[in-house]
């Protein structure tokens, strides 16, 4: 039901066309069952002299024209009927095929449009846990199979049912005893059916789980190409895609194995029963209990039934298919996104900020933060240290509301953080994360990212503020230099600059750097941190680093360990208090002693 639902919801307002193109096919499938049947009239009434044998309405059609006296010597007056007859029926057939063709190419624009819009609004956790190759995966091949479903399995699911119920009728009006002759091998095809769609359905669902793995080796593999190639593990990469390469072929050996069982199997049942109701006809004409044109028309309607059984086993592989594509894209819909405030409020931002006992609990049950309780008013720069994974950078998340407080309280500027609308709230808060993300576009247009109508002036002036402006310059290109995938073609505090600029363009009351400074030299972060400082005026900076000479000059630190404030206050207190924070201070003064650099 869950499936039916989704591909409904997809569908939208392409289900009555969808519908009508079925009917269509309905329709083309009973003018075709009419053209044996006008063979088998010619044979035996007209050229022969048995009783027609035709439905009312086809009898009236006849005697209206003269009956069979009247056509015998205009025999050409048939052959122009069944031209029309297989005209009709290919009008039906192509009406069929575009109506079905627009509503599945609208139902695969709207899932995909779909599962885009929820990946944007995915809750981030979930982000952190996913692949991007199997999301990437799942939001083209899988949309992809479930299109190619509705476009091709589903009609033919009706094409089947028409054809098989019309033929049945017609053929039970024209002799019994054969038709029953023409049934004996259908159930066990569909026994045999059944089974193989439980099987198929599960070997599918593996073959999908190992093209997934290939598409996560794949994209890691690119996406840190300048790491493997630092390391020199291209032979370890290419070992390990082929052991994943192996294990996706040894799965679709096995889904090839199985359809060819089914498909062999099949073939010879559907063949066996042809030539068993062919092999029956010809008996009973010899006998003269059928005539000739009764042989010819069950012949031809034994096809309309095996047909559709030799199609019923790429029905079902690709159907099976199909269930697993829709599967996983529904796994992926069902992944909770971020609630949705209708009446959050927006409230003018200024920059002052209080924890209250803030505990945060991530989904998996780890606490990284716990009864954190500090105060920020407008305009003041916070120095934030800790170990690594201390939580630091989840303190900033909470800030963005990437994630929500479990308990305690954060206000900025008294609203409850979690009453403000998230869309509201990160236009404010300006982030420069430690590994900060490039679009594969050029550097005016990474940087303009937080500003779009920002002119090339308030662009410029935003590189140097981040010192790049000189580095820019230097490039061949200039600003419209392609910065590659990911920031590929510049270096790691190149990255962090052009982030940095892509910040401060914007007019923030919060700018928070989390660690964004740890690709640059210390000369350049001193000149970074002089032009934020003159252009931060009335600014609440965070500056979260594990430099002592960047939290120096800040209004006061907190220190953090094992998810706690150990230590508050400014750089002068903590080192007279001693402590964590005293202690990473004398290593770091006295490793730039031995370096020849004044220490803070």
């Amino acid at each position: 039901m869950k499936r039916l639902k989704t591909l409904k919801q997809f569908m939208k307002k392409n289900i009555f066309r969808y519908l009508i193109a079925i009917l269509f096919s309905g329709a083309a499938v009973l003018v075709s069952v009419f053209s044996p049947m006008l063979i088998s009239f010619t044979i035996d009434s007209v050229i022969g002299d048995e009783p027609v044998n035709l439905p009312g309405w086809l009898m009236k059609l006849v005697t209206s024209y003269g009956g069979t006296e009247a056509l015998a010597p205009k025999i050409w007056v048939i052959g122009l009927v069944y031209v029309a007859l297989t005209l009709i029926s290919g009008l039906f057939q192509y009406l069929k095929g575009r109506w079905v063709a627009i509503s599945c190419e609208n139902a695969a624009k709207n899932t995909r449009d779909t599962l885009y819009d929820h990946l944007q609004h995915m809750e981030y956790y979930e982000h952190v846990k996913a692949q991007t190759g199997d999301l990437t995966q799942r939001s083209t091949s899988d949309v992809e199979t479930t299109r190619n479903f509705l476009a091709n399995q589903v009609p033919q699911v009706g094409e089947i049912l028409f054809t098989v119920i019309i033929t049945l009728v017609t053929m039970l009006s024209v002799n019994v005893k054969l038709t029953l002759y023409s049934l004996c091998v259908i159930p066990v095809i569909f026994l045999a059916a059944f089974i193989f769609f439980r099987k198929v359905k599960k070997t599918f669902q593996k073959v999908e789980q190992t093209d997934s793995g290939m598409h996560t080796t794949i994209q890691e593999n690119l996406t840190g190409v300048r790491v493997v190639k630092a390391f020199g593990r291209q032979s370890h990469e290419i070992e390990k895609f082929r052991d994943k390469n192996k294990n996706h072929r040894n799965q679709v050996r096995k889904l090839i194995n199985l359809m060819s069982w089914y498909w062999s199997m099949s073939d010879l049942l559907c063949m066996a029963q042809a030539a068993l109701v062919l092999f029956i006809s010809v008996s009973m004409a010899a006998k003269g209990q059928v005539t000739l044109g009764t042989v010819i028309l069950f012949t031809a309607y034994i096809r309309n039934l095996i047909w559709p059984i030799r199609q019923l086993g790429r029905v079902i592989s690709d159907m099976g298919q199909a269930f697993v594509a829709l599967d996983r894209i529904i796994e992926i819909l069902d992944k909770p996104a971020e609630p949705k405030q209708t009446q959050g409020l927006t409230p003018k931002i200024n920059g002052n900020l209080v924890f209250d006992k803030v505990s945060f609990q991530y989904p998996d049950g780890t606490s990284p933060l716990k009864e954190i309780s500090f105060e920020v008013k407008k305009g003041q720069t916070i120095g934030v240290l800790g170990p690594t994974g201390c939580g630091k950078s989840s303190l900033m998340h909470l800030m963005v509301r990437l994630f929500d407080y479990q308990e305690g309280s954060i206000r900025l500027d008294g609203v409850e953080l979690r009453d403000i609308d998230r869309k509201w709230l990160r236009s404010h808060v300006g982030i420069v994360l430690q590994e900060p993300f490039l679009f594969s576009k050029s550097v005016m247009e990474n940087i303009r990212l937080s500003k779009p109508q920002a002119n090339r002036d308030e662009i410029e002036k935003a590189a140097k503020i981040a010192a790049i402006h000189d580095s820019i310059m230097g490039f061949e290109k200039g600003y419209d230099t392609m910065v590659g995938e990911r920031g590929v073609t510049l270096s790691g505090g190149q990255i962090q600059r052009v982030a940095i600029a892509r910040t401060v363009l914007k007019n923030h009351p919060i700018l928070v750097f989390d660690d964004s400074l740890s690709a640059v030299d210390m000369e350049t972060d001193i000149l970074i941190r002089d032009a934020l400082k003159e252009r931060s005026k009335g600014v609440t900076t965070f500056i979260i680093s594990h430099r002592i000479n960047t939290l120096a000059q800040t209004d006061f630190i907190i220190v953090i360990d094992k998810g706690r404030i150990i230590q508050q206050g400014t750089h002068s207190e903590l080192i007279r208090d001693g402590g964590l924070y005293a202690r990473i201070w004398a290593i770091q003064s006295s490793m730039e002693e031995v370096k020849g650099v004044e220490p803070a």
